[in-house]
């Protein structure tokens, strides 16, 4: 992997959200920054660093140090990894300890670490004292483009993901690519998977883009990189400002998920197959599912759309998922707890092409086992 690049630019996006706005800043160095950047956006608040283990160990130290030479630490509380963190089991003694450290409405918590962290410490301050301020400090490939941005914050359940939750936008979000220097290969390909998503969902030339420039971007190349993030952020605080409660456009973001989230939770939310490889199948197969509807009118996507992923060395079909497949009653089942269910029926994100996705909500379930059905003897 490359060096920190010290001397690139750092981009600032906004999201424009009337009084509750805020800036989301992406370059390198900003973690030793975190103090200053915080006090010109949000003033003098006092801040509760919320991070994982494995972050930890690379950023932690960082960061205290930035926020306890402008006086602003008041303490970190460092969680297990894993999307098992996600639950009530830990938000409690969280917020608990949130209050210990005395964290009060004019203060901040900060998530440091990926979409686990993020969610879960949003959800906390979204809660504490019945709403406290936070920003989102992503060490993830995927919390830089994706769940950092836009409020949603939230904690997993048997029955399904981010079914307890709430929106709750963050103050300032620091997007330090430095950080990606410490994720796993695997990791990083996962959340690649959420890059090429707002290629596929509404921009046809960046994820043209992407095809001839994905292998910089996994190898983190700053200019490549700083643009993946960046066009991936500007697309989705456009969604959000339009649309902050996923009314109806937003919905669009969830490009793959229905299926995806199915699989993570057969998965257990384990590292088996972590968030951004459930949805890499699940986007291929949104493509499959139209073409099987006819609604796709692009003949060659769901192929272009398969292949890309393969190339980055992502899971394309169910087939990919190790050790034992769902079958597809409990899949079904699995899916009727999705979020975006209305009146029983599922609704799906579904593509007329590649850069054309738009909401189908009258799918019927027989259409939707038939094509498991194929999906199983592909």
């Amino acid at each position: 992997m490359n060096a920190p690049a010290a001397t690139l630019d750092v981009r600032t996006v906004r999201v424009p959200l009337g009084d509750r706005a805020y800036d989301v800043l992406i370059g390198p160095g900003l973690l030793g920054r975190a103090a200053a950047l915080i006090g010109e956006r949000l003033g003098s608040a006092r801040c509760a660093i919320v991070t994982d283990e494995n972050v930890a160990s690379f950023h932690l130290a960082t960061l205290e140090a930035a926020l306890k030479a402008d006086g602003r630490h008041v303490g970190s509380i460092i969680l297990p990894p894993g999307e098992k963190t996600k639950s009530f089991r830990i938000l409690e003694p969280l917020s608990e300890r949130l209050l210990e450290l005395g964290l009060e409405r004019g203060d901040l918590v900060v998530a440091l670490g990926g979409g686990v962290i993020g969610d879960l410490a949003g959800f906390a301050a979204s809660i504490l004292r019945r709403g406290v301020r936070f920003v989102q400090i992503p060490t993830s490939l995927l919390a830089q483009v994706d769940s950092s941005v836009g409020g949603k914050t939230g904690i997993d359940t048997p029955q399904g993901k981010n079914l307890i939750g709430a929106f709750h936008q963050p103050g300032l979000v620091l997007a330090d690519t430095d950080t990606l220097q410490t994720l796993p290969e695997r990791e990083l390909r996962a959340g690649y998977a959420e890059v090429a998503k707002y290629g596929l969902l509404g921009d046809a030339p960046f994820f043209s883009w992407l095809d001839q420039n994905h292998r910089d971007v996994l190898a983190l190349k700053p200019e490549p990189l700083t643009r993946a993030v960046e066009t991936s952020v500007r697309a989705k605080a456009g969604v959000v400002s339009r649309d902050e409660t996923e009314q109806g456009e937003r919905a669009l973001l969830n490009l793959g998920h229905t299926f995806g989230h199915a699989y993570e939770a057969f998965c257990g939310y384990s590292d088996r197959l972590l968030h951004g490889e459930a949805i890499a199948i699940g986007m291929c197969q949104a493509f499959r599912f139209s073409e099987a509807l006819g609604v796709c009118s692009e003949a060659d996507a769901p192929t272009r759309v398969a292949a890309h992923f393969a190339a980055v060395g992502l899971p394309t079909r169910i087939a990919d998922i190790p050790g034992d497949k769902p079958d597809i009653e409990t899949l079904m089942k699995l899916m009727a707890q999705d979020k975006k269910v209305r009146q029983g029926k599922l609704t799906f994100i579904l593509a007329h092409r590649i850069g054309e996705a738009f909401v189908a909500r009258d799918i019927s379930g027989d259409d939707t086992r038939a094509f498991l059905a194929s999906e199983y003897g592909a």
